[in-house]
């Protein structure tokens, strides 16, 4: 699937909140309860993100997956859900998977990218970041291929999360411009809270020459927040690949 996450409250169910889950389950639950015959099953419907994007920010490509027992017709149930979901957000395909099958712990990477508009753009507001600032790329992507050489990504983690390890194994971080957008591409096999947009935003100051790449390669090792630059707006992120071993 894909969405539009401008106008949600991220992934995850919360109260008094719309969110991404909420709308597939409803829509799920209402489409597959729609037939007799498997409605009580459709009943209690619940997707599994492969991951939990934050308020604003997007989805090229995300996984789900849900348990259903009565077989039903996919490519049909694709075209139902696509009327009936709102208009940003969208259903690719529905696949079967085994019973042990998970859409988050079985994925092997996960690829963000990050879009700054350079030229103001009143269309691409909620698409990107507009930074009017001269940035040296060049010394942004030496400083990106720093972040390889390290596995603890605590100083790029929202406080007070609830997570075992800080430990990412990050495979690419580069910086490309394409007319008068940069993109910034990150994969690795997993992901902290607000850690791409964190790393984005000290990556701006290396850019901006406000930190050397030693204070970059420092930041890291003392594992504090608050030593690390500004989490950057959200509409700018996007959530583009994930990889699976049988996908």
């Amino acid at each position: 699937m894909a969405y539009n996450g401008t106008n949600y409250h991220g992934w995850q169910i919360q109260p008094n909140a719309r969110t991404i889950q909420e709308t597939l389950n409803s829509a799920l639950s209402v489409i597959l309860n729609s037939d007799s015959s498997v409605s009580e099953q459709a009943k209690q419907i619940s997707v599994t993100g492969a991951g939990r994007t934050d308020t604003g920010v997007h989805a090229k490509e995300m996984f789900a997956h849900f348990d259903f027992v009565p077989k039903f017709e996919t490519e049909s149930t694709v075209h139902k859900l696509n009327s009936y979901l709102p208009k940003d957000i969208v259903i690719f395909k529905i696949f079967g998977v085994s019973d042990e099958a998970h859409a988050r712990f079985d994925a092997k990477k996960r690829t963000y990218q990050y879009y700054i508009s350079i030229c103001k753009d009143p269309f691409s507001q909620d698409a990107s970041w507009y930074y009017h600032q001269n940035l040296d790329v060049d010394l942004m992507n030496q400083a990106s291929q720093l972040l390889l050489n390290h596995t603890d990504f605590q100083c790029f983690s929202k406080v007070n999360t609830d997570v075992n390890t800080f430990n990412c194994t990050i495979s690419e971080a580069s910086w490309k411009q394409e007319n008068n957008r940069l993109i910034f591409t990150i994969s690795a096999d997993r992901f902290l809270r607000n850690m791409v947009r964190a790393i984005v935003g000290t990556l701006v100051n290396i850019g901006l020459h406000k930190i050397s790449l030693s204070d970059f390669n420092t930041i890291i090792e003392n594992k504090n927040r608050n030593e690390a630059g500004f989490s950057v707006p959200a509409q700018g992120l996007y959530l583009t690949k994930i990889e699976y071993d049988y996908v």
